[in-house]
C-alpha cells in the first residue's frame, strides 16, 4: 500500500527487499555537503495500475521515470535555479545511462560517472570495454592519489587516466585498490576543459561525501525514520529532514568561520 513499494534492488540493505527508492541529490563543496532535492521512484508495477496509485496520492498525471530521468529532473530544477555547479558524479546506474551523459553534455555539465566494466568506448579501432582499455595500458601511467579524507585519513588509490583518441570523446578513469591490485573501478568523464587527472579524482572521491550526507541525515534529522504510506506525505517528510539538516550544515559552517576568525585574532593580538 506504501507509495511505489515494491521488491527491488536497495543500495542500502546491499540485497533486494520489499522497499521504497528515492533518488536524492546532494551538494557537495569545502564548506559543507546537504542534500537538495528527492524524486521517489515508482515501478512500472505502480504507474500500470492508476486504481493503485490514486489510492496513494499519486496524481494521474505522474507516469513512469526510470531514475536516471528522475536525476535529470533534478538537475534541470537545479540549473534553472541559477545555480553554479561544475561538476556531477554518479555511480553506475547513471553512468551507464547515455540519455543522462549525453544531457549533462548538453547542459555544459561536466561530469565524472562510474561505469560498468563492459561499458564501451569508441576508439579509432572501433568500441573497446573499458576493462580491456585498461589492461592495453599496462603499469604506465598509474598514479597515487588521494580521493579525499575519510575518518582515517587520506583515501588513496591508484589511478589511470586513458584517452581512447576519438575527438570530443570521453576518457576512461581507472582506480586500483593499493591493498588488492585486482580490484578496478571504472569512471566515465567529460568536460568542457582540459580538466587535469587530480581534479577528476577529487570529483570521483566526492561520492563518498553523499554517503556521509546520508548517515547524518539519517541519525541528526531521521530522513529514514517515517511510517506513511502516501505519496505526498512521503515528500513532505524527507523535504522537512533535508531542510532541518541543511540549517545543520550551514550553522556548523557559521560555526567553523567564527573559530577561525577568533583563532586568527588571538594570534595577531599574541
Amino acid at each position: 500500500k506504501s507509495a511505489g513499494v515494491q521488491r527491488q534492488y536497495s543500495g542500502t540493505a546491499g540485497r533486494i527487499e520489499n522497499c521504497q527508492l528515492g533518488v536524492f541529490l546532494t551538494y557537495v563543496s569545502p564548506r559543507g555537503r546537504a542534500l537538495i532535492d528527492r524524486e521517489l521512484y515508482l515501478p512500472k508495477s505502480w504507474t500500470e495500475e492508476r486504481k493503485r496509485c490514486e489510492e496513494a496520492g499519486i496524481g494521474a498525471d505522474v507516469e513512469f521515470a526510470t531514475k536516471p530521468e528522475l536525476a535529470q529532473r533534478m538537475l534541470e530544477r537545479l540549473l534553472d535555479a541559477g545555480a553554479d555547479i561544475e561538476w556531477f558524479t554518479a555511480d553506475e546506474a547513471y553512468g551507464d545511462n547515455p540519455g543522462l551523459r549525453s544531457w549533462c553534455e548538453q547542459a555544459g555539465l561536466n561530469y565524472v560517472m562510474a561505469i560498468s566494466c563492459d561499458h564501451r568506448f569508441s576508439t579509432p579501432a572501433g568500441k573497446t570495454r573499458a576493462d580491456e582499455l585498461a589492461r592495453s595500458a599496462g603499469s604506465q601511467g598509474w598514479q597515487r592519489l588521494s580521493a579525499g579524507e575519510g575518518s582515517k585519513g587520506h583515501r588513496l588509490y591508484d589511478w589511470l587516466l586513458l584517452d581512447p583518441g576519438v575527438p570530443g570523446g570521453q576518457q576512461l578513469l581507472v582506480r586500483r585498490s593499493i591493498s588488492k591490485p585486482a580490484e578496478l573501478a571504472y569512471y566515465i568523464c567529460h568536460s568542457t576543459y582540459p580538466a587535469p587527472i587530480a581534479e577528476l579524482v577529487r570529483v570521483a572521491g566526492s561520492r563518498w561525501a553523499v554517503e556521509e550526507t546520508f548517515q547524518f541525515t539519517k541519525n541528526e534529522t531521521g530522513l529514514d525514520h517515517y511510517q506513511v504510506r502516501k505519496y505526498e506525505a512521503w515528500y513532505r517528510h524527507i523535504t522537512l529532514s533535508m531542510l532541518a539538516a541543511a540549517f545543520l550544515t550551514t550553522l556548523a559552517h557559521a560555526e567553523r568561520l567564527r573559530d577561525e576568525k577568533g583563532a586568527h585574532q588571538h594570534r595577531k593580538n599574541s
